[in-house]
């Protein structure tokens, strides 16, 4: 045999300096494969399958630092927003009120200067002559009425032109007025005369002889003084239309005057009898109020009309003149000097409240309403 035996303790020490050599080359391999690794080596798949390591791990990042409560800060509560000046709030407020004060004032002036029945503004310090006037049928003494309190009441007002061109109306309303008209002649003892435009008969006559002086053009017309009713009977044409008037009453004269049938000899008396009363409180009047004697009144009271330069002749009237001339005789007689400042009553305007409560005085024409007044039934101081 040419291989030697070693002894014992010599052949161990051969195979742990083989052994070591071995493991030595194989960490030098290991290290050599290891280093030419590329950085994305940590993916398994760059390796072909004969060449991968036998365990290559990347180590795991860092993990973020923790987060701790008291890395949050702790902000105090924001305090409250100043509050900003109301003192522009004021402002604008006081503003407002202000306006509001000066817009009310206005409007009391006005409507004290517009009001129905109340002087016109005037600029003049000297005396005044107030013009009312009375024209269409009369029906309701109120306006008038209230007018002429107004300026006879006023002290500035030294007299009053009762401007007239009406036919009359009913019995009562003329009769009021009359007596309006008196109180400022007699009781508040302040100038009061009539001017007669186109027409100053029957009622408008009767209020007229109640003032201290009656003035008409020549050609007016004056007069008629006297009472009228009437009314429209319709029997005949309800019995044309097989119609019948049902009346339950409670004495003979309750039903006087229906228009669905005509008067019996009893109710044309009675009727006489209250429209001659009537026509004796017209003559009383006149002649009270023109100081005149009550017969020649009376002889006078058969309805008739006169132009006023006949009414003159008759003493129903105190002279011929236009209503300017009416006003510088009125001036000269209470001593104003100059021109004379004449103020009348403003006119009331009618709304569209007016119109809904049924008041359509001022969009009728003149005759439509002059019309619808006459045919109201009653009795009236009238000239038709």
């Amino acid at each position: 045999m040419s291989d030697s035996i070693l002894p014992p303790n010599e052949a161990n020490e051969a195979n742990e300096a083989n052994q070591a050599n071995q493991a030595n080359q194989a960490n030098q391999a290991n290290e050599s494969k290891v280093s030419n690794v590329p950085e994305s080596s940590g993916n398994p798949e760059a390796y072909p399958p004969h060449e991968a390591p036998a365990a290559v791990f990347a180590p795991p990042p860092p993990p973020p630092p923790p987060v701790f409560a008291a890395s949050v800060s702790y902000a105090p509560p924001a305090p409250p927003p100043a509050k900003k000046s109301r003192l522009w709030v004021w402002l604008l407020a006081g503003g407002a009120a202000f306006a509001l004060f000066v817009l009310a004032v206005f409007t009391l002036v006005y409507l004290t200067l517009q009001e129905d029945g109340k002087h016109s503004a005037s600029l003049s310090f000297g005396g005044k002559i107030a013009v009312v006037d009375l024209t269409g049928v009369i029906l309701s003494p109120t306006q008038v009425s209230e007018q002429l309190k107004s300026y006879a009441d006023d002290d500035s007002v030294k007299a009053i032109i009762l401007h007239v061109n009406s036919p009359g109306g009913g019995v009562a309303a003329s009769e009021e007025l009359y007596r309006a008209v008196r109180r400022i002649r007699d009781e508040k003892k302040k100038l009061i005369v009539t001017s007669i435009e186109s027409v100053g008969a029957s009622g408008a006559y009767y209020v007229a002889s109640g003032t201290n002086k009656i003035y008409a053009d020549n050609g007016s017309i004056v007069g008629s003084i006297g009472v009228i009713t009437e009314w429209i009977n319709y029997g005949d044409l309800l019995k044309w239309a097989k119609l019948k008037s049902v009346i339950i009453k409670t004495g003979e004269f309750k039903d006087t005057g229906t228009p669905t049938r005509d008067l019996t000899p009893n109710e044309v008396a009675y009727m006489q009898g209250l429209i001659d009363n009537m026509k004796g409180q017209f003559i009383h009047a006149v002649a009270d109020g023109r100081k005149l004697n009550e017969k020649t009144v009376a002889d006078l009271a058969t309805g008739r009309v006169w132009t006023g330069e006949q009414s003159k002749a008759l003493g129903l009237i105190d002279g011929i003149s236009d209503f300017d001339g009416v006003v510088k005789a009125t001036a000269k007689e209470v001593g104003i000097t100059g021109e004379p400042n004449i103020v009348r009553p403003s006119e009331k305007r009618r709304t569209l409240l007016d119109v809904v409560n049924g008041d359509l005085s001022n969009l009728l024409p003149a005759q439509a309403h002059q019309l619808l007044e006459e045919r109201h039934p009653g009795f009236y101081y009238m000239w038709e």
